[in-house]
């Protein structure tokens, strides 16, 4: 399987913004795509996705990112999602929320894409997440922005953060993250952008980008198994036997 764009954001109470974005992303030749609904829902609908597949002949991914920062409201949250059938990402300010998140076998990602959040990343978090073999997320929109001082200073805390958490080797996933479509970039160049900019081994780039992605989604479906029946297993497509 080619590279992943891991997290295109898009309303998915407006269908005609979900193909719009989905096309373009065809047009760059982007394979396989990762979408998360920008609104407050924790269930997307399976009439959804498959009106998607019939739309588009790329392989598309569902997560859900929960954007948290108290701990009592995490727990809740938790409860609501516990047979959520795709990736559940948490993102928090809250440091207690991030380290519950990171310890917590529903969680597959920890999100440390927004520009303020990144600065809260702390060692514990990075060793949970190892420990958990979950997922830390960083992104590379806030290096694109045109404010110059902004962009130095999102762009110091992210060398120095995926630095860190590529030190002690714990599995991560970067993502574009845009939200104008003009943005978008293949995977491919933003592998460069990594390399070039953020000092990340070619190998380790494409790995990121293509092998990681593959991983966090096996992730989610050990997860499913997990939560069915003896006797009960998926098969491909979603069916149950």
């Amino acid at each position: 399987m080619s590279y992943f764009e891991s997290r295109l954001r898009a309303d998915f109470e407006n269908f005609n913004e979900i193909l719009s974005r989905l096309e373009f992303c065809e047009k760059l030749g982007i394979k396989n795509v990762i979408l998360e609904p920008n609104n407050a829902i924790i269930s997307i609908p399976l009439d959804l996705k498959n009106k998607i597949k019939t739309e588009l002949k790329m392989n598309t991914f569902y997560r859900i990112n929960l954007r948290i920062d108290n701990l009592d409201l995490f727990k809740r949250k938790m409860k609501q999602v516990k047979d959520f059938p795709d990736i559940i990402s948490i993102e928090s300010l809250n440091k207690e929320v991030q380290l519950k998140a990171a310890k917590d076998s529903r969680v597959d990602i920890v999100s440390f894409s927004n520009p303020e959040i990144i600065k809260t990343l702390t060692r514990g978090v990075i060793s949970l997440t190892r420990q958990n073999n979950s997922f830390l997320e960083f992104s590379l929109a806030p290096i694109m922005i045109t404010n110059k001082a902004s962009q130095s200073k999102n762009f110091r805390n992210l060398y120095k953060f995926v630095q860190s958490a590529l030190k002690f080797k714990v599995n991560c996933i970067i993502s574009g993250n845009f939200n104008d479509i003009y943005d978008f970039r293949h995977p491919r160049a933003l592998i460069s952008i990594c390399h070039s900019l953020l000092g990340i081994s070619l190998d380790r780039a494409k790995k990121i980008f293509r092998t990681n992605p593959i991983l966090l989604l096996e992730r989610v479906q050990k997860r499913q198994n997990n939560n069915l029946e003896p006797e009960v297993k998926l098969i491909k497509g979603g069916d149950i036997l």
